[in-house]
């Protein structure tokens, strides 16, 4: 796996670009986290579980943010271009509103004619090595860059959010950032992509897995603001796919 800088004029709205190629089948698990991500497969097929069934992903999609854990299959031979886009970047390159895509993994057909589609995917089936790979989707990314200007409430939520590592009520939240919570929820939705209670969680539930990975860690109950601990385990669960005990004990064996 290999992590590209994107250029200058796409700086402020990607946090990374990769590369990820795989010579054998393999199935991964993939946590929820704060970011829309683009896929540009160039070799292989790609899939993921849902109900115990293999949902194929399209050659070109985008996975919205997700509120569990997802678990990812490919096939012998497999290149994919990821585009991991900064928390509030990807509204400059949909004009959909982004919380349509929240829990889903649509094709590019849905936001891009296909005839632009077909043309992309030819020049990333040509491309003679990573970097030209990069160099096609970062020119797709510049003929779709919107730059319109940043919503400063939804930008400010984020930071705020990361702050406090998610454990901030809502309407506190709110009041901090001089609106209420309706307007604040919708401008949000529409710029992350989730509302700010869900993407909060997701920076708690990080933030805890973090804490679990530390030698020094301890009782983890009180690191995510759970004061009842089966609703602990049962969030717990859904994000990561294991209980906590589950959880530490993978750890250890690995390390």
């Amino acid at each position: 796996m290999l992590s590209f800088i994107p250029c200058n004029a796409l700086k402020p709205y990607i946090q990374s670009m990769i590369v990820s190629e795989s010579v054998s089948a393999q199935s991964y698990t993939v946590l929820p986290g704060t970011s829309v991500v683009l896929g540009f497969q160039f070799k292989g097929r790609l899939a993921y579980r849902r109900d115990n069934a293999a949902v194929s992903l399209a050659t070109a999609g985008v996975t919205g943010i997700l509120n569990k854990f997802r678990v990812f299959e490919n096939t012998a031979d497999t290149g994919t271009v990821l585009v991991i886009f900064n928390e509030a970047g990807a509204v400059h390159f949909f004009r959909e509103p982004l919380y349509e895509l929240y829990n889903e993994s649509l094709s590019l057909e849905y936001f891009v004619k296909r005839d632009q589609l077909v043309a992309l995917q030819e020049r990333l089936s040509s491309a003679n090595d990573n970097d030209a790979r990069v160099k096609v989707v970062e020119n797709f990314l510049l003929s779709r860059l919107d730059d319109r200007k940043e919503d400063l409430l939804a930008v400010a939520a984020i930071k705020q959010i990361h702050q406090y590592k998610g454990n901030i009520r809502m309407a506190d939240l709110a009041g901090k950032l001089y609106t209420s919570k309706s307007p604040l929820e919708k401008r949000f939705r529409r710029v992350v992509g989730t509302t700010p209670k869900k993407f909060a969680n997701i920076i708690r539930m990080n933030s805890a897995l973090l804490t679990m990975q530390s030698p020094l860690s301890g009782n983890t109950d009180h690191w995510l603001g759970f004061y009842d601990q089966a609703h602990f385990i049962h969030n717990f669960k859904d994000f990561t796919g294991a209980t906590p005990e589950q959880y530490v004990k993978k750890l250890l064996t690995e390390k």
